[in-house]
């Protein structure tokens, strides 16, 4: 659960010290270069147009990857040894949250601009399911 408030404190916390430093430099490089916490502030004050204008989406783009890869990692340290393919949902919601945050300088959701942070987040969840059911399909298929 730590990974989902910052991605390296569930790694810090199980003792991996070296990795859990590294996705918390990693996230704040991130977060500082894309200006990303004021891209939030302003999402959430309602004005998502300035929160595209605050963001650099060159940076802004590591961040799905970095975030989703941190919590399946945090994930696997404590997961049953015998669960195959877990990485599915995570990788999969990576690519979905990636291509909301290239789609959404240019999406209007019944005339509301959701933005570079909404847009984005909405996509988690389609993402979480597409790799569910590739991870379902994939064991079905070699558990035949």
């Amino acid at each position: 659960m730590w990974s989902i408030a910052l991605p390296g404190f569930a790694q810090l916390l199980t003792g991996n010290l070296v990795k859990g430093i590294l996705f918390v430099l990693l996230e704040f490089l991130v977060n500082v270069q894309s200006n990303f916490n004021k891209g939030i502030m302003y999402s959430f004050l309602g004005e998502t147009g300035m929160a595209m204008q605050v963001m650099d989406y060159q940076w802004l783009m590591f961040y799905p990857c970095l975030y989703m890869f941190a919590m399946w990692d945090a994930y696997r340290s404590v997961m049953p040894e015998d669960e195959k393919i877990t990485f599915l949902p995570f990788v999969f919601s990576a690519y979905f949250v990636t291509v909301g945050l290239m789609i959404s300088p240019k999406i209007n959701i019944l005339g509301i601009f959701p933005g570079p942070v909404f847009l984005p987040m909405m996509f988690v969840i389609p993402g979480v399911l597409v790799g569910l059911m590739i991870r379902k399909l994939i064991l079905r298929f070699y558990s035949e």
